[in-house]
């Protein structure tokens, strides 16, 4: 029986960002997932405020050098990686000058949120697709933590649905707390359009691409969701009921065995996705 590929693609990770729920569990999950006989890969953004000495960060240069092209502009894609020893894990961060290097992560010091936060999600999402094609990587499970992932379902779903990387791939979309006041860009649907998928694919977030309506938009491109904020927005859960689609209920007691079954059921089913 062959080992089952989890990709984890997390807004943040400890001990690179600080403690919070998110970042204990993107820490923590993907080394007793791979304790519990699966393999993992684990990619996060290179936030300007992660000390690349401190933490050990170094460039892969075989996986850098991919301009990623945004709204008409180049962006290099950097691929920088770090060692969590104690966990035998590797951590992959997707890295660029004009995105990540700002100490701050998504606000500025009056708190403002940053006006190019839509075109740093896009650049994250891609970038960690572009590097797994290098890696020539085929994930099994591909798990989401974070709003800035909220469009990965979506691309594999979507834009990479021939792609025989992708194409078999279930996803699981995690809801935190991590909500944001306001939208992205407006132009985000039509900064998102990439490969295959068109900016119809994208209605859910063309008018007003919300947390709620990005949330939405990945429980929609998802095979299955796991709700760790106790407190989702009526609306949104409302939505993943509708849905249909496998839900995990986060709790603190033997979670990584609770995952790794969910996994194993996500990957037990063969339902066509079908939009909303």
């Amino acid at each position: 029986m062959k080992k089952a590929k989890v990709l984890y693609v997390s807004q943040e990770i400890y001990p690179y960002m600080g403690e919070n729920t998110m970042s204990n569990i993107a820490r923590f999950l993907p080394q007793g997932i791979q304790e519990r006989g699966k393999e993992i890969r684990t990619f996060m953004p290179r936030y300007g405020s992660i000390n690349e000495i401190r933490h050990g960060l170094h460039e892969v240069i075989r996986l850098s050098g991919i301009n990623l092209i945004i709204s008409n502009d180049d962006h290099p894609l950097i691929i920088k990686v770090a060692s969590i020893q104690r966990a035998r894990m590797q951590v992959y961060f997707i890295d660029n000058e004009d995105y990540f290097y700002r100490k701050a992560t998504f606000n500025d010091e009056q708190g403002k949120f940053f006006e190019d936060n839509d075109e740093r999600a896009i650049f994250f999402c891609r970038g960690v697709i572009e590097t797994v094609r290098k890696l020539s990587w085929v994930p099994d499970i591909i798990h989401c933590q974070g709003w800035i992932t909220s469009l990965f379902p979506f691309y594999v779903k979507n834009a990479c649905k021939e792609d025989p990387l992708f194409e078999n791939a279930k996803v699981v979309y995690s809801i935190y707390g991590d909500k944001f006041e306001g939208s992205l860009n407006k132009n985000f649907a039509k900064k998102a359009v990439w490969e295959s998928a068109v900016e119809e694919d994208l209605a859910m977030v063309k008018t007003a691409p919300t947390f709620n309506n990005l949330t939405k938009l990945a429980v929609q491109w998802s095979d299955a969701v796991v709700k760790v904020d106790p407190s989702v927005d009526p609306d949104v859960a409302k939505f993943i009921k509708k849905s249909g689609k496998p839900v995990l209920e986060h709790s603190e007691e033997n979670y990584m065995d609770a995952y790794s079954d969910f996994y194993d059921e996500v990957l037990a089913t063969d339902e066509v996705l079908v939009d909303e």
